[in-house]
């Protein structure tokens, strides 16, 4: 059976696979990135691909994931300003001497799930990770689609308060991001909690303040997917990230706000799911991404 690495270059970690065709993992390395020393990833990376290619001889496709936006022919991470310096436009094909497909990190998440798991046999799907801000990626005739400039599928940069005066990163004024990230949570919550779980777990005994907080900060992903639902029409949503470990915390409201707001002509409902994959995701899909590349 063809084999094929996949690599999530993180900020923290380096989280590299070897994984079969069909999605099964057979070997797993984790490192420390050490962010500011860019030699020291970039010989990681590279020897992590020495010890995968001595395991077996049927490696047919190496796919990396980091943050940033990726180039056009996907060889590089072309803009990232102010993590990882030295990863924008680093060829890592050129480097390595094997052919190595990069993609965005949430688009990496997205490419696991079509090829692996809740997207699989999927034409139409998006996926949005909940996290520290909020990322996604959008499933097109069963591809990727990344759009000009790659930017496709940066949901979270969309607005749900216009009239909101705070501005997220790419300068859009009360975006989703905010709305649900756990970036913001100490503005939202007025420094009450400094993490969404410490919010979450608030809720969960009933205190009012995180009720209202949390519920609010759900009904507008709910909003924002029912909007996302309108323009793609999808056969299913799915829901991973950080925040997604909530589970039925999360997915009970949300069900409920999507069930509020979704058009549902004749009947019909999108299928919201959460996602298979969490902290492997990143690095099954670049390698998925890779495999879908060679096929």
């Amino acid at each position: 059976m063809e084999h094929a690495i996949g690599i999530d270059l993180g900020c923290t970690h380096i989280k590299a696979i070897l994984v079969k065709a069909d999605g099964s993992i057979v070997k797993e390395i984790r490192q420390d990135t050490d962010e500011q020393n860019d030699t020291h990833w970039k010989e990681s990376v590279k020897q992590i691909i020495r010890q995968f290619k001595k395991e077996t001889a049927q490696i047919k496709a190496i796919g990396l994931s980091a943050p940033g936006l990726a180039n056009a022919s996907n060889t590089c991470i072309e803009f990232m300003p102010g993590r990882l310096p030295g990863l924008e436009n680093f060829n890592w094909s050129d480097f390595t001497g094997e052919r190595i497909y990069v993609l965005n990190d949430a688009h990496a998440a997205l490419m696991a799930e079509a090829q692996f798991g809740a997207a699989k046999h999927k034409r139409y799907a998006f996926i949005l990770t909940l996290g520290t801000g909020v990322g996604g990626g959008i499933l097109i005739d069963g591809k990727l689609y990344q759009g000009v400039g790659q930017m496709a599928g940066h949901l979270g940069h969309t607005t749900v308060d216009a009239m909101d005066d705070n501005k997220d990163v790419t300068n859009m004024p009360g975006s989703l991001e905010d709305a649900i990230g756990n970036l913001s949570i100490e503005a939202r919550t007025k420094g009450k909690f400094k993490t969404t779980w410490d919010l979450v777990q608030a809720y969960q005994k009933g205190d009012d303040f995180a009720t209202e907080v949390w519920l609010t900060s759900v009904r507008k992903l709910a909003a924002s997917i029912a909007s996302f639902i309108n323009i793609l029409s999808p056969e299913v949503v799915i829901i991973g990230g950080g925040i997604s470990k909530a589970e039925e915390t999360l997915m009970k409201p949300l069900q409920q706000f999507v069930n509020e707001f979704e058009w549902q002509p004749g009947g019909k409902k999108t299928e919201i799911q959460l996602a298979h994959f969490s902290d492997l995701a990143g690095a099954l899909g670049a390698a998925g991404f890779a495999l879908s590349k060679i096929n």
